[in-house]
């Protein structure tokens, strides 16, 4: 059994590449896949190991940061390895947004069951923090899909919104809403709240009766989804565009093995087909004997 760990936290740093090393040794010794970035506001990551290495592994990330506890971590427990390397990433800012977060404000976080009266409450705004193609999976009933394709497109549509709206935002495990959050604090809005661990936390701990999420939640994993209870969803990944398909997707005539699915068919150059097809034909290849290919997915 593994365990894929997500968390983040907001602290002033120094040494990174010193940092680096650290963390590069131990992703080696404990044989740690997934991605931490690391920048002078702080960390993030989302990580998979055994999970009978949590105890030793969390506190040794807690050593090399000199922190006692993250603003906030997922856990989740999985059958298969959830990544296919692991990677340690030096950026400017754990999310890019052009504004790097000074101190964490922590008392606009809802928890769920607070976060689902806070939703019923009139003229609340509902903003889903994340990408296009991740609003389509699943999201809150009712929330607004600004429609952007990165992150560091906000700013441009927090510009529609007027300082006295009361607004709540949400996003996979919660930093990305929390870097959102801060930006309009410092504009001047007054009434924005977070949902408190994401929309993980979320579906860990309400029950679909009482939910208010419809569809799947997309990870950054071999998952690809997750539905209440943190079980894995049905969706599969192009290989193509990248972007999650469902099972009705995979029986399109657009959709190759491997090349592309009606998402992207049409986008696709001649030369990315070519390449894309020969790739699919080395996986298998792999498979026919016996041998793993890199972009083989772990299940």
């Amino acid at each position: 059994m593994y365990s894929i760990f997500s968390f983040y936290k907001f602290k002033k740093l120094t040494s990174l590449k010193s940092k680096k090393k650290s963390l590069d040794s131990l992703f080696i010794k404990d044989d740690i896949r997934g991605t931490i970035i690391i920048s002078n506001e702080g960390l993030n990551g989302t990580i998979s190991f055994k999970s009978n290495r949590f105890d030793n592994i969390t506190r040794r990330l807690k050593k090399i940061f000199n922190i006692k506890k993250f603003n906030n971590e997922n856990l989740t427990k999985y059958k298969f390895q959830a990544f296919y390397k692991g990677k340690i990433k030096i950026k400017k800012e754990v999310v890019p947004l052009g504004i790097k977060i000074k101190k964490k404000i922590s008392d606009n976080e809802l928890t769920p069951n607070e976060w689902n009266k806070f939703i019923k409450i009139k003229d609340t705004i509902l903003i889903d923090t994340r990408k296009n193609f991740e609003f389509k999976v699943g999201t809150f009933k009712g929330s607004i899909n600004p429609k952007l394709n990165s992150f560091r497109e906000f700013p441009k549509y927090f510009k529609t919104l007027k300082k006295n709206q009361k607004i709540g935002m949400f996003c996979t495990g919660g930093i990305r809403c929390e870097k959102a959050s801060y930006y309009l604090r410092n504009k001047g809005f007054k009434n924005v709240y977070q949902l408190k661990g994401g929309i993980i936390n979320y579906l860990d701990k309400i029950n679909r009766t009482d939910s208010y999420w419809k569809g799947d939640c997309f990870v950054f994993d071999n998952r690809v989804s997750i539905k209440h209870g943190l079980k894995p969803g049905n969706l599969s990944i192009c290989a193509g565009c990248r972007e999650p398909i469902t099972r009705t997707d995979t029986k399109s005539k657009y959709f190759e093995e491997g090349v592309s699915c009606p998402n992207c068919y049409n986008k696709l150059t001649n030369e990315q087909i070519q390449r894309f097809r020969m790739r699919q034909k080395q996986i298998k290849i792999a498979k026919k004997s016996g041998k793993k290919y890199f972009y083989q997915r772990e299940i």
